[in-house]
Protein backbone atom coordinates (compact mmCIF):
# COMPACT_ATOMS: atom_id res chain seq x y z
CA UNK A 1 0.00 0.00 0.00
CA UNK A 2 1.19 3.48 -0.82
CA UNK A 3 2.62 5.94 2.27
CA UNK A 4 -0.17 8.29 2.20
CA UNK A 5 -2.69 5.83 1.77
CA UNK A 6 -1.40 3.47 5.08
CA UNK A 7 -1.54 6.61 7.19
CA UNK A 8 -5.12 7.23 6.31
CA UNK A 9 -6.38 3.92 5.64
CA UNK A 10 -10.56 3.57 6.78
CA UNK A 11 -13.05 1.43 5.62
CA UNK A 12 -15.93 2.23 3.40
CA UNK A 13 -19.17 3.48 4.70
CA UNK A 14 -17.86 6.75 6.48
CA UNK A 15 -20.82 9.85 6.07
CA UNK A 16 -20.25 13.04 4.19
CA UNK A 17 -19.50 16.11 6.53
CA UNK A 18 -21.85 18.82 6.73
CA UNK A 19 -20.06 21.70 4.86
CA UNK A 20 -16.53 23.07 3.69
CA UNK A 21 -13.28 23.66 6.08
CA UNK A 22 -13.95 26.54 7.72
CA UNK A 23 -10.43 27.43 8.74
CA UNK A 24 -9.17 26.50 5.30
CA UNK A 25 -11.49 28.59 3.54
CA UNK A 26 -10.97 31.57 6.32
CA UNK A 27 -7.31 31.44 5.26
CA UNK A 28 -7.25 31.66 1.92
CA UNK A 29 -9.75 34.36 2.26
CA UNK A 30 -7.25 36.54 5.15
CA UNK A 31 -4.09 35.91 3.40
CA UNK A 32 -6.11 37.12 -0.57
CA UNK A 33 -7.27 40.29 1.68
CA UNK A 34 -3.88 41.34 2.90
CA UNK A 35 -2.40 40.51 -0.47
CA UNK A 36 -4.88 43.18 -2.07
CA UNK A 37 -4.07 45.57 0.43
CA UNK A 38 -0.37 45.27 -0.07
CA UNK A 39 -0.08 44.70 -3.67
CA UNK A 40 -1.84 49.09 -3.62
CA UNK A 41 0.70 49.55 -1.25
CA UNK A 42 3.82 48.51 -2.86
CA UNK A 43 2.90 49.03 -6.05
CA UNK A 44 1.21 52.61 -6.01
CA UNK A 45 4.61 54.69 -6.55
CA UNK A 46 5.31 52.35 -9.90
CA UNK A 47 1.87 52.21 -11.37
CA UNK A 48 2.10 56.19 -10.95
CA UNK A 49 5.00 57.12 -12.77
CA UNK A 50 4.67 53.96 -15.34
CA UNK A 51 1.29 53.86 -16.25
CA UNK A 52 0.16 57.66 -14.65
CA UNK A 53 -2.67 55.62 -12.39
CA UNK A 54 -1.61 54.33 -8.94
CA UNK A 55 -4.36 52.39 -8.45
CA UNK A 56 -2.93 50.15 -11.95
CA UNK A 57 -1.87 46.93 -10.36
CA UNK A 58 -4.11 47.58 -7.31
CA UNK A 59 -7.50 47.66 -9.60
CA UNK A 60 -6.35 44.31 -11.90
CA UNK A 61 -5.74 42.34 -9.19
CA UNK A 62 -8.76 43.08 -7.75
CA UNK A 63 -10.33 42.03 -10.84
CA UNK A 64 -8.23 39.00 -10.35
CA UNK A 65 -9.04 38.09 -6.83
CA UNK A 66 -12.94 38.44 -8.01
CA UNK A 67 -12.26 35.84 -10.97
CA UNK A 68 -10.23 34.01 -8.71
CA UNK A 69 -12.94 33.74 -6.11
CA UNK A 70 -15.40 32.86 -8.65
CA UNK A 71 -13.30 29.79 -10.00
CA UNK A 72 -12.54 28.56 -6.28
CA UNK A 73 -16.35 28.88 -5.66
CA UNK A 74 -17.05 26.53 -8.86
CA UNK A 75 -14.36 24.51 -7.92
CA UNK A 76 -15.98 23.58 -4.30
CA UNK A 77 -19.15 23.25 -5.96
CA UNK A 78 -19.22 21.03 -8.73
CA UNK A 79 -19.25 17.35 -8.47
CA UNK A 80 -15.29 16.43 -8.35
CA UNK A 81 -16.02 13.72 -10.96
CA UNK A 82 -15.63 16.95 -13.50
CA UNK A 83 -12.18 17.42 -13.12
CA UNK A 84 -11.13 13.64 -11.75
CA UNK A 85 -12.26 12.30 -14.99
CA UNK A 86 -10.74 14.86 -17.66
CA UNK A 87 -6.66 14.82 -16.40
CA UNK A 88 -5.72 14.37 -19.58
CA UNK A 89 -7.76 18.06 -21.06
CA UNK A 90 -6.08 19.14 -18.23
CA UNK A 91 -2.57 17.91 -19.48
CA UNK A 92 -3.20 18.48 -23.11
CA UNK A 93 -4.40 22.26 -21.99
CA UNK A 94 -1.37 22.87 -20.22
CA UNK A 95 1.13 21.25 -22.74
CA UNK A 96 -0.45 23.22 -25.55
CA UNK A 97 -0.31 26.72 -23.88
CA UNK A 98 3.45 25.90 -23.14
CA UNK A 99 4.38 24.86 -26.70
CA UNK A 100 2.33 27.90 -27.63
CA UNK A 101 4.51 30.37 -25.42
CA UNK A 102 7.06 29.12 -27.56
CA UNK A 103 6.46 28.92 -31.23
CA UNK A 104 3.28 31.73 -31.52
CA UNK A 105 3.41 35.34 -31.67
CA UNK A 106 1.07 35.32 -28.42
CA UNK A 107 4.70 34.64 -26.17
CA UNK A 108 5.61 37.00 -24.39
CA UNK A 109 9.71 37.86 -23.66
CA UNK A 110 10.73 39.38 -20.70
CA UNK A 111 13.60 39.25 -18.92
CA UNK A 112 15.40 37.15 -21.99
CA UNK A 113 12.86 34.62 -21.12
CA UNK A 114 9.37 33.97 -22.63
CA UNK A 115 6.71 32.57 -19.73
CA UNK A 116 3.85 34.24 -20.57
CA UNK A 117 0.94 34.40 -23.39
CA UNK A 118 -0.62 37.67 -24.03
CA UNK A 119 -4.38 37.63 -24.56
CA UNK A 120 -4.95 40.91 -25.13
CA UNK A 121 -5.76 42.44 -22.02
CA UNK A 122 -4.79 39.24 -19.87
CA UNK A 123 -1.50 37.81 -19.68
CA UNK A 124 -1.14 34.10 -19.28
CA UNK A 125 1.70 32.24 -17.33
CA UNK A 126 1.21 28.68 -18.47
CA UNK A 127 3.63 26.94 -15.58
CA UNK A 128 0.90 27.47 -12.95
CA UNK A 129 -1.64 25.93 -15.33
CA UNK A 130 1.20 22.71 -15.90
CA UNK A 131 1.55 22.69 -12.07
CA UNK A 132 -2.40 21.45 -11.31
CA UNK A 133 -2.54 19.61 -14.93
CA UNK A 134 0.44 17.70 -13.68
CA UNK A 135 -1.36 17.10 -10.24
CA UNK A 136 -3.97 15.94 -11.23
CA UNK A 137 -2.30 13.42 -14.37
CA UNK A 138 -0.53 12.13 -10.98
CA UNK A 139 -3.45 11.26 -8.75
CA UNK A 140 -4.71 9.39 -11.79
CA UNK A 141 -2.10 7.56 -12.25
CA UNK A 142 -0.89 6.07 -8.72
CA UNK A 143 -4.30 5.73 -7.71
CA UNK A 144 -5.01 2.99 -10.88
CA UNK A 145 -0.98 2.00 -10.86
CA UNK A 146 -1.15 0.79 -7.33
CA UNK A 147 -0.77 -3.06 -7.64
CA UNK A 148 2.54 -2.00 -10.33
CA UNK A 149 3.59 1.07 -8.78
CA UNK A 150 6.64 -0.51 -7.64
CA UNK A 151 7.77 -1.62 -11.49
CA UNK A 152 9.98 0.43 -13.18
CA UNK A 153 8.43 0.22 -16.67
CA UNK A 154 4.58 0.66 -15.64
CA UNK A 155 4.61 1.88 -12.86
CA UNK A 156 8.01 4.73 -12.69
CA UNK A 157 8.48 5.66 -16.13
CA UNK A 158 5.25 6.87 -17.30
CA UNK A 159 5.03 9.97 -14.69
CA UNK A 160 8.93 10.80 -15.33
CA UNK A 161 8.40 11.03 -19.15
CA UNK A 162 4.84 13.11 -19.01
CA UNK A 163 6.84 15.33 -16.13
CA UNK A 164 9.90 15.12 -18.50
CA UNK A 165 8.18 16.41 -21.18
CA UNK A 166 6.61 19.74 -19.56
CA UNK A 167 10.08 20.53 -17.80
CA UNK A 168 11.72 20.48 -21.41
CA UNK A 169 9.23 23.13 -22.65
CA UNK A 170 9.88 24.73 -19.18
CA UNK A 171 13.41 24.77 -19.95
CA UNK A 172 13.11 25.84 -23.68
CA UNK A 173 11.71 29.22 -21.98
CA UNK A 174 13.85 29.22 -20.07
CA UNK A 175 12.48 28.86 -17.13
CA UNK A 176 14.88 26.62 -14.54
CA UNK A 177 13.03 27.40 -11.17
CA UNK A 178 9.60 26.34 -13.06
CA UNK A 179 10.82 22.70 -14.40
CA UNK A 180 12.47 22.40 -11.04
CA UNK A 181 9.22 22.90 -9.48
CA UNK A 182 7.54 20.10 -11.40
CA UNK A 183 10.14 17.64 -10.60
CA UNK A 184 9.53 18.34 -7.22
CA UNK A 185 5.75 17.80 -7.43
CA UNK A 186 6.49 14.47 -9.00
CA UNK A 187 9.43 13.23 -6.27
CA UNK A 188 6.88 14.35 -3.32
CA UNK A 189 3.77 12.39 -4.88
CA UNK A 190 6.05 9.42 -6.09
CA UNK A 191 7.08 9.31 -2.56
CA UNK A 192 3.78 9.28 -0.90
CA UNK A 193 2.44 7.02 -3.57
CA UNK A 194 5.09 4.02 -3.03
CA UNK A 195 7.36 4.39 -5.87
CA UNK A 196 10.69 2.56 -4.38
CA UNK A 197 13.28 4.72 -3.03
CA UNK A 198 16.13 3.41 -5.42
CA UNK A 199 14.30 4.75 -8.43
CA UNK A 200 13.33 8.52 -6.82
CA UNK A 201 17.34 8.27 -5.88
CA UNK A 202 18.84 7.70 -9.36
CA UNK A 203 16.52 10.04 -10.34
CA UNK A 204 17.15 12.77 -8.81
CA UNK A 205 20.79 11.95 -8.86
CA UNK A 206 20.49 12.70 -12.14
CA UNK A 207 18.45 15.80 -11.72
CA UNK A 208 20.79 17.29 -9.63
CA UNK A 209 23.98 16.54 -12.27
CA UNK A 210 21.71 17.92 -15.10
CA UNK A 211 21.00 21.06 -12.98
CA UNK A 212 24.30 21.79 -11.89
CA UNK A 213 25.51 21.48 -15.92
CA UNK A 214 23.10 23.58 -16.59
CA UNK A 215 24.24 26.60 -13.54
CA UNK A 216 28.18 25.67 -14.75
CA UNK A 217 27.46 26.23 -18.34
CA UNK A 218 26.45 29.67 -17.87
CA UNK A 219 28.71 32.12 -16.06
CA UNK A 220 26.22 34.61 -15.31
CA UNK A 221 23.48 31.60 -14.29
CA UNK A 222 26.47 30.22 -11.92
CA UNK A 223 27.04 34.17 -10.37
CA UNK A 224 23.53 34.42 -10.21
CA UNK A 225 22.32 31.27 -8.40
CA UNK A 226 25.78 31.49 -5.78
CA UNK A 227 24.74 35.04 -5.52
CA UNK A 228 22.55 34.40 -2.38
CA UNK A 229 26.27 32.95 -0.11
CA UNK A 230 27.56 36.14 -0.35
CA UNK A 231 25.09 38.64 -1.85
CA UNK A 232 27.03 42.12 -0.97
CA UNK A 233 30.12 40.82 -2.60
CA UNK A 234 28.30 42.02 -5.61
CA UNK A 235 25.76 44.07 -4.30
CA UNK A 236 25.21 46.12 -7.26
CA UNK A 237 24.47 43.51 -9.63
CA UNK A 238 23.47 40.03 -8.94
CA UNK A 239 23.00 40.33 -5.65
CA UNK A 240 21.24 43.45 -5.73
CA UNK A 241 17.51 41.78 -5.06
CA UNK A 242 18.54 39.71 -2.04
CA UNK A 243 20.52 42.68 -1.07
CA UNK A 244 17.48 45.03 -1.08
CA UNK A 245 15.37 42.52 0.47
CA UNK A 246 17.25 42.23 3.65
CA UNK A 247 17.71 45.97 3.92
CA UNK A 248 13.98 45.74 3.77
CA UNK A 249 13.11 43.03 6.08
CA UNK A 250 16.18 44.56 8.53
CA UNK A 251 14.69 47.77 8.24
CA UNK A 252 11.34 46.94 9.63
CA UNK A 253 12.59 45.73 13.37
CA UNK A 254 9.50 44.22 15.42
CA UNK A 255 6.43 46.49 14.58
CA UNK A 256 7.39 47.63 10.67
CA UNK A 257 7.73 51.28 9.14
CA UNK A 258 3.91 51.16 9.27
CA UNK A 259 1.27 50.23 6.29
CA UNK A 260 2.52 52.64 3.01
CA UNK A 261 5.64 53.72 4.43
CA UNK A 262 7.62 51.82 3.66
CA UNK A 263 10.92 52.77 1.42
CA UNK A 264 11.91 49.96 -0.28
CA UNK A 265 9.42 49.81 -2.90
CA UNK A 266 10.20 53.58 -4.19
CA UNK A 267 12.34 51.75 -7.02
CA UNK A 268 15.33 50.37 -4.84
CA UNK A 269 13.74 46.75 -4.43
CA UNK A 270 12.41 45.13 -7.71
CA UNK A 271 9.56 42.94 -7.90
CA UNK A 272 8.58 44.56 -4.82
CA UNK A 273 4.54 43.90 -6.04
CA UNK A 274 5.51 40.48 -6.92
CA UNK A 275 8.07 37.92 -5.87
CA UNK A 276 9.49 40.03 -3.25
CA UNK A 277 6.05 41.20 -1.62
CA UNK A 278 6.64 39.88 1.67
CA UNK A 279 9.67 41.96 1.67
CA UNK A 280 8.29 44.86 1.97
CA UNK A 281 5.62 43.14 4.30
CA UNK A 282 8.80 42.86 6.22
CA UNK A 283 9.07 46.32 6.14
CA UNK A 284 6.40 47.82 6.62
CA UNK A 285 4.22 45.01 9.39
CA UNK A 286 7.48 44.28 10.62
CA UNK A 287 8.51 40.91 12.45
CA UNK A 288 4.70 40.80 13.89
CA UNK A 289 3.45 40.97 10.51
CA UNK A 290 5.59 38.29 8.56
CA UNK A 291 5.11 36.03 11.41
CA UNK A 292 1.58 36.17 10.78
CA UNK A 293 1.96 35.33 7.29
CA UNK A 294 3.68 32.25 8.27
CA UNK A 295 1.10 31.14 10.89
CA UNK A 296 -1.45 31.63 8.34
CA UNK A 297 0.51 29.03 6.21
CA UNK A 298 1.17 26.89 8.95
CA UNK A 299 -2.66 26.31 9.41
CA UNK A 300 -3.17 26.43 5.43
CA UNK A 301 -0.78 23.52 5.88
CA UNK A 302 -2.78 21.45 8.71
CA UNK A 303 -6.13 21.89 7.15
CA UNK A 304 -4.57 20.66 4.00
CA UNK A 305 -2.88 17.54 5.05
CA UNK A 306 -6.36 16.80 7.22
CA UNK A 307 -8.47 16.54 4.10
CA UNK A 308 -6.11 14.96 1.91
CA UNK A 309 -5.48 12.02 5.34
CA UNK A 310 -9.25 11.82 5.72
CA UNK A 311 -9.98 11.22 2.30
CA UNK A 312 -11.64 7.63 1.27
CA UNK A 313 -10.67 7.93 -2.42
CA UNK A 314 -7.38 6.98 -3.32
CA UNK A 315 -7.50 9.60 -6.17
CA UNK A 316 -9.20 12.05 -3.70
CA UNK A 317 -6.22 12.08 -1.57
CA UNK A 318 -3.68 12.40 -4.18
CA UNK A 319 -5.64 15.28 -5.35
CA UNK A 320 -5.38 16.64 -1.75
CA UNK A 321 -1.83 16.01 -1.55
CA UNK A 322 -1.35 17.39 -4.80
CA UNK A 323 -3.08 20.60 -4.40
CA UNK A 324 -1.73 21.48 -1.54
CA UNK A 325 1.96 20.79 -2.66
CA UNK A 326 1.62 23.54 -5.23
CA UNK A 327 0.27 26.10 -2.80
CA UNK A 328 3.00 25.24 0.02
CA UNK A 329 5.95 24.62 -2.44
CA UNK A 330 5.36 28.41 -3.63
CA UNK A 331 5.00 29.55 -0.34
CA UNK A 332 8.06 27.86 0.76
CA UNK A 333 10.04 28.45 -1.81
CA UNK A 334 8.67 32.42 -2.00
CA UNK A 335 10.09 32.50 1.52
CA UNK A 336 13.72 30.69 1.04
CA UNK A 337 14.08 33.15 -1.74
CA UNK A 338 13.21 36.62 0.30
CA UNK A 339 15.15 35.17 3.68
CA UNK A 340 17.88 34.48 1.48
CA UNK A 341 17.94 30.63 2.21
CA UNK A 342 17.95 29.54 -1.45
CA UNK A 343 19.38 31.42 -5.36
CA UNK A 344 16.85 33.66 -6.21
CA UNK A 345 14.15 33.01 -8.60
CA UNK A 346 10.67 34.47 -9.31
CA UNK A 347 8.50 32.21 -7.45
CA UNK A 348 5.17 34.15 -6.29
CA UNK A 349 4.00 34.06 -3.22
CA UNK A 350 0.85 32.28 -3.05
CA UNK A 351 -2.46 34.56 -2.47
CA UNK A 352 -0.42 37.69 -2.07
CA UNK A 353 1.49 38.44 -4.50
CA UNK A 354 0.37 40.33 -7.84
CA UNK A 355 -0.20 38.16 -10.54
CA UNK A 356 -3.35 36.94 -12.47
CA UNK A 357 -2.16 33.71 -13.26
CA UNK A 358 -1.04 32.72 -9.97
CA UNK A 359 -3.41 34.21 -8.15
CA UNK A 360 -6.63 32.36 -10.02
CA UNK A 361 -4.93 28.94 -9.76
CA UNK A 362 -3.81 29.09 -6.03
CA UNK A 363 -7.75 29.96 -5.42
CA UNK A 364 -8.41 26.95 -7.88
CA UNK A 365 -6.06 24.65 -5.26
CA UNK A 366 -8.04 26.26 -2.56
CA UNK A 367 -11.61 25.42 -4.22
CA UNK A 368 -10.47 21.50 -4.86
CA UNK A 369 -9.54 21.66 -1.06
CA UNK A 370 -12.71 22.66 -0.22
CA UNK A 371 -14.79 20.13 -2.17
CA UNK A 372 -12.93 17.24 -0.75
CA UNK A 373 -12.83 18.43 2.51
CA UNK A 374 -16.94 17.78 2.35
CA UNK A 375 -16.45 14.32 3.13
CA UNK A 376 -13.56 14.76 5.29
CA UNK A 377 -15.35 16.24 8.32
CA UNK A 378 -18.21 13.18 9.48
CA UNK A 379 -18.63 12.61 12.74
CA UNK A 380 -17.36 9.49 12.77
CA UNK A 381 -13.71 11.11 11.34
CA UNK A 382 -13.68 13.63 13.98
CA UNK A 383 -14.05 11.26 16.66
CA UNK A 384 -11.37 9.01 15.19
CA UNK A 385 -13.90 6.13 15.18
CA UNK A 386 -12.75 3.34 12.50
CA UNK A 387 -16.24 2.02 10.87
Amino acid sequence: MNRLAAVSARGPGVGRGEGVDFWLLSVALLLSGLGLVMVLSSSGIMAERFYADKYYFFKRHLVFLIIGLGVMSAAAAIPRQLYLRFTYVWLTLAGGLLVLTLVSPLGVQAGGATRWLSLGPIMIQPLEVAKVALVLYLASFFSRKQEMIRTFGVGFLPPVCITGALSLLLLAQPDFGGAASLMLILFCISFVGGTRLVYLGATSFMALMGAIFLVMSSPYRFRRWFAFLDPFQDAQDVGYQLVQSLYALGGGGWLGEGLGAGKQKLFFLPAAHTDFILAVIGEELGFIGVSVIFVLVGVLLWRGLRIARLQDGLQERFVAFGMLLVLALGAMLNMAVVLGVVPPKGVPMPFLSYGGSSLVMSLLCVGVLLNLSRSAGSPSRRNGATP
